[in-house]
């Protein structure tokens, strides 16, 4: 079920984006920035001092007229000319729990140096030709990847990481091998026993993502001891045994809702959970949504932090040495393309929705 008084917290980053900062309201964010992820895993992030209110909008608009063209038209750009992850997807492509997900979308990644369709992921992006389309997506993805930069600095922060731990895990993200994903969906149908896009927790670090103004669509779950989530509108519940309820994410003004993903779950040795969340959309009109994923680097090793390690309760606080590890170490490019290769193992395509 949903809670009408749950609701996520809303985190200002405009402290971090100052030329002068002030520090005090700089703790103050990243305190914020780690509360939620030990309590969410989800909140909203005020961006208004960082685009314009317009660039999203333009890009929501930009994707309806792409999923409007004749559907000959969007296969143009399938994911099947490519490396079977970058391109366009139809309706029902994508796979997610062994259900077909009621949406369809084009996917985006960091592009490559010697580009081999014939490897996952290594392809070479597929844009549409629709004018100013390419212009003004690229333009955002640099946005994403600057703030991405910019809510991790706060993150370490708030996790009480020395300068010089920050600029250790700061070359674990700067050549961020990010993706995005411009989805469309359309209304579910009532008789459809499958969601817009079933619950699943994305995998890697950070999620951005735009949505138009559609309520009452995305759902985050929420881990409540000694509460038991209800089937919605009659459809499979998808918590498995966890306790806890599904709340509606519905977009505020000026805000990207980010999530994290489970390689904070390695960084942070369990301290921050990446969440579940799900969409289910009852509506009538068409709903677009924009998510940014800002990964580590191909190439970077992910172990958990001796900051972490430091703030967890168990934790002997003058030591923090690899006994008290309790997530193993990966290698972001091999996790990435063992998650890949078992999305197409169901014949379907990634985790990343919102």
């Amino acid at each position: 079920m949903t809670h009408s008084l749950a609701s996520l917290p809303i985190i200002d980053i405009a402290p971090y984006l100052e030329a002068e900062r002030d520090l005090t309201k700089c703790q103050s964010t990243s305190d914020a920035l780690h509360n939620a992820c030990v309590g969410y895993g989800f909140f909203y992030l005020n961006i208004s001092q960082f685009i314009d209110p317009s660039e999203p909008e333009e890009l929501t608009q930009l994707a309806r007229e792409f999923f409007a063209l004749p559907q000959e038209e969007k296969d143009k750009i399938s994911l099947e000319h490519q490396d079977n992850a970058r391109g366009y997807q139809r309706l029902k492509q994508n796979v997610t729990n062994g259900k077909a997900d009621n949406h369809e979308g084009i996917d985006f990644y960091k592009p490559v140096e010697k580009p081999d369709r014939s490897k996952p992921v290594w392809g070479e992006n597929q844009w549409p030709d629709i004018p100013g389309f390419k212009h003004k997506y690229e333009k955002w993805i640099e946005k994403m990847k600057k703030l991405g930069l910019i809510v991790m600095e706060a993150m370490s922060i708030g996790l009480k990481m020395t300068t010089e731990e920050w600029m250790e895990l700061r070359a674990q993200v700067d050549d961020s091998f990010w993706v995005m994903r411009i989805i469309g969906y359309p209304p579910l149908p009532t008789d459809d026993d499958g969601f817009s896009c079933g619950a699943h927790k994305d995998y890697g670090c950070l999620t951005f993502l735009h949505a138009d103004p559609t309520r009452s669509a995305l759902q985050v779950f929420l881990r409540q001891s000694g509460t038991t989530a209800s089937d919605l509108d009659g459809l499979p519940a998808e918590q498995g045994t966890e306790e806890g309820i599904w709340i509606n994410a519905d977009p505020v003004p000026n805000c990207v809702v980010c999530n994290i993903g489970e390689m904070w779950e390695i960084w942070t040795n369990g301290m921050y959970k990446s969440t579940l969340h799900r969409v289910v959309h009852r509506g009538s009109n068409y709903r677009v949504s924009i998510p940014f994923f800002f990964e580590p680097n191909f190439t970077a090793n992910v172990a958990p932090l001796r900051a972490a390690l430091r703030l967890l309760p168990s934790q002997d606080k003058e030591s923090s040495s690899n006994e008290d590890q309790t997530y193993k170490c990966v290698t972001y490019g091999d996790f990435l393309l063992r998650k890949v290769n078992n999305n197409f193992a169901l014949n379907g395509k990634g985790k990343y929705d919102q």
